[in-house]
């Protein structure tokens, strides 16, 4: 029987294993996924976990759960020799250790795009991971009470400024809900007021949001500083040591919380650690049927698909595009994956991977939104209804749509739930604390 090997478990890989299982015959061939996280993340859910609109664990996807024939493997593959079939896995405990494959698919996805700018590395958080996403807005309620507790002063003002790096959809989604959510908070913090608030975007290209047009791109930009965000364009961010950001465009200013979500970049597996064919940015080399090489040569039973493959845009004007890396490509390519190894399997040629835009939306706080398709631009509530209406009917599984339906209903009647569990990164500072204070104790005379 002959194994199909997927490296990673997001969107393309769970999908691609998803309908393998659904349409695989008995003894057809077994199917194997590696990745370090039992769950996938779907991430468009990711800003309202920051905004405290969907649950964290509603945002996360069980494989265990959900691939029930599937062999899971809890590990980060860390060399993919093709020649011998082979990949080495470096599991969360133990020695490395080497799994041969006949089939592979690399689903492998990307990492957050980082520069080396001073502080970046020791203060900011990214946004790619449900964890991520939990941090941030348990460290903007800790900053609120922390910040109620001070004077009015400097102090204070760091504690309520917030920097997001990156205007893209992901960055501009999460920045608009935390700003949301902090503009709701200040009225459960009467000693704090809204001009304490310091929201800063930066974004080093002329404009937000790519891909949408300019006017509704626009559009977002001032409905964020009518809010009292500064969004900073064509800008870097030069520093951030301590927590003191200095921007290219000359602006200084302190920061408790920074979010990085600069782009994209594919991972240190694709770049370094493996003899498939890539492109001058590291992602894996594809055809536009997914399968790994290029229209003179073709690896064999290599394939590939989702943010970590660069895959031929069939439907572009322009020679040479690569399709979007987003949610609505990888889903897409995993499903067609999974069919086109069920053909390769039985001797049928694989398909082209064919895509016209569905339009692009996002949620920008608690009652707006914007949708575009083509030139059809719909903003505010309408939009924000139907972010929420798509993608409740886009996110897998009966029970996660159940689930986020249920917690958007109790905090439409009851708001959003303000508690932070900051201390669940550290759970043993409590038992610790007091441990050491009893042996202090104990250890005193008399």
């Amino acid at each position: 029987m002959r194994r199909i090997l997927v490296v990673g478990g997001g969107y393309a890989g769970f999908y691609t294993a998803w309908r393998l299982e659904k349409k695989l015959r008995r003894g057809e061939a077994e199917v194997v996924v590696v990745d370090p996280r039992p769950y996938m993340t779907y991430q468009p859910f990711l800003p309202e976990v920051v905004a405290g609109s969907v649950e964290a664990r509603h945002a996360a996807v069980s494989l265990r759960r959900n691939l029930r024939h599937t062999k899971l493997v809890a590990g980060m593959v860390t060399n993919i020799s093709h020649a011998d079939r082979t990949v080495t896995i470096h599991p969360a405990d133990g020695p490395d250790y080497e799994l041969t494959y006949d089939v592979i698919a690399v689903t492998a996805g990307a990492v957050t795009r980082t520069f080396d700018v001073p502080g970046v590395a020791e203060r900011a958080i990214g946004m790619k991971h449900v964890e991520e996403a939990v941090a941030i807005r348990d460290r903007l309620f800790t900053a609120f009470d922390e910040a109620a507790g001070l004077e009015p002063g400097p102090a204070r003002r760091k504690l309520l400024t917030v920097t997001f790096v990156g205007g893209g959809f992901s960055g501009v989604e999460g920045f608009a809900e935390l700003l949301s959510l902090a503009r709701a908070l200040l009225k459960k913090y009467p000693e704090l007021s809204a001009d304490e608030l310091g929201f800063h975007l930066v974004e080093a290209t002329p404009r937000i949001l790519p891909e949408v047009t300019d006017r509704p791109g626009d559009w977002v930009v001032k409905m964020l500083e009518k809010r009292g965000a500064v969004v900073h364009l064509n800008t870097t961010m030069q520093s951030a040591d301590d927590g003191h950001v200095v921007l290219s465009d000359g602006t200084e200013f302190d920061s408790e919380l920074i979010v990085w979500t600069a782009g994209n970049a594919a991972t240190r597996l694709l770049r370094n650690h493996t003899d498939l064919p890539h492109n001058e940015r590291g992602l894996v080399q594809v055809r536009a049927d997914l399968r790994i090489g290029t229209d003179a040569e073709v690896v064999t039973d290599a394939w590939a698909a989702g943010d970590d493959a660069a895959v031929p845009d069939l439907t572009s004007p322009v020679e040479g595009a690569y399709t979007v890396p987003n949610a609505q490509n990888a889903v897409r390519q995993g499903k067609l994956l999974a069919k086109n190894l069920l053909r390769s399997l039985r001797g049928r040629a694989p398909k082209n991977y064919v895509h016209n835009s569905l339009g692009v939306i996002a949620t920008l706080g608690l009652g707006n939104g914007i949708f575009q398709y083509k030139r059809l631009v719909i903003k505010g509530l309408p939009a924000w209804l139907m972010h929420r209406g798509y993608h409740v009917l886009a996110v897998p599984t009966w029970d996660r749509k159940m689930r986020v339906l249920s917690i958007w209903l109790v905090s439409f009647f009851y708001g959003r739930d303000i508690v932070s569990l900051a201390s669940v990164q550290s759970p043993r500072e409590a038992f610790q604390t007091e441990a050491k204070a009893r042996s202090l104790s104990a250890s005193r005379p008399g």
